[in-house]
Formats: C-alpha cells, sequence, structure tokens
C-alpha cells in the first residue's frame, strides 16, 4: 500500500515546496509516499470554468488506476479533527490495502466525473487555503495522523 497527493499545478513557491519535502521525507518512514504534479492547462483565457475543471479532469482520471481509494481534499468534504483522521486512514489501510490517492484539484475544483470516482472528500477547513498552501498543509497532518497511529509524542491532546 502506499499514498500518493496528486496535485493540479507545480508547487512554486519556495517555503510550501520546502514543508511539503519536510513531511514528504518524514512521511517515507511510515509509508511509502509519492507527490504527482499534473502541469497546469495553458492558454485557457477563452475556456469556461466549467471547461476548465473538466480538462483538468481528464487528466486527474488519467493517474488513478482503478482499485485506488481516491479521496478529493475539497471544502464540501468531511471535517475531522486530526485524531478522527488517524482513525480513518488506519481502518482504511487495515481494512482495503488499496493504495490511497488523496487529490488537490485546480483553482475551480473538480468536475463530475471525479467526484464521481472518488471514495471520500475530505474538508482541511471551512477556511479557503491556497492551492499551493494546502500541499504542506495536507502532508503535515497526514504525518500528524502516522504518528497518532504510531503512539508517537507528536501531536498533544
Amino acid at each position: 500500500m502506499k499514498i500518493t497527493l496528486l496535485t493540479v499545478g507545480k508547487t512554486d513557491v519556495k517555503w510550501v515546496r520546502e514543508g511539503l519535502e519536510l513531511y514528504s521525507s518524514r512521511l517515507n518512514h511510515y509509508v511509502p509516499f509519492t507527490i504527482q504534479e499534473i502541469p497546469e492547462l495553458k492558454n485557457v483565457s477563452s475556456f469556461s470554468k466549467e471547461q476548465i475543471k473538466d480538462k483538468e479532469g481528464e487528466s486527474i482520471l488519467k493517474m488513478l488506476k482503478p482499485g485506488d481509494d481516491v479521496f478529493l481534499l475539497d471544502e464540501r468534504g468531511k471535517e475531522m479533527t486530526s485524531v478522527e483522521f488517524s482513525s480513518v486512514l488506519s481502518e482504511r489501510m487495515s481494512r482495503s490495502g488499496k493504495d490511497m490517492v488523496f487529490v488537490i484539484g485546480g483553482a475551480y475544483g473538480f468536475c463530475r466525473k471525479v467526484y464521481d470516482r472518488s471514495n471520500a472528500l475530505v474538508s482541511l477547513s471551512r477556511m479557503t487555503f491556497s492551492h499551493q498552501m494546502v500541499r504542506t498543509i495536507f502532508a503535515e497532518q497526514l504525518y500528524r495522523a502516522f504518528t497518532i497511529i504510531k503512539g508517537e509524542p507528536y501531536h498533544h491532546e
């Protein structure tokens, strides 16, 4: 079982990339963890939001394997505490053994086909974060979840 963070667009903000690299290296201690970046669409000024979401959705769907357990990071998703998230993660790992893919969409979110393919929606907060920042925030929460599962002293209640 491995975990992938699938993102639309490159991580080009230096401090975000550094944070993502830090938590990515820590995560690899617990689970094979990779980050896959789908290139941003080019020449989209004449496209509608729906057309952009559809085109990004096609790229996302091409990256998924039929057996993947797909979680969309989405503002309409379920909000959880870090402990609740670690429980969900632990349960999914022990129950299914499938590879998990957490997806961060583009600026306009996901198209219907991507929602239909997903297994769960997860919200990091009711607040809105930049798509760049969400990468590092999510990687830290994933790392935190593994330390909770392992009973390590990183998380404090």
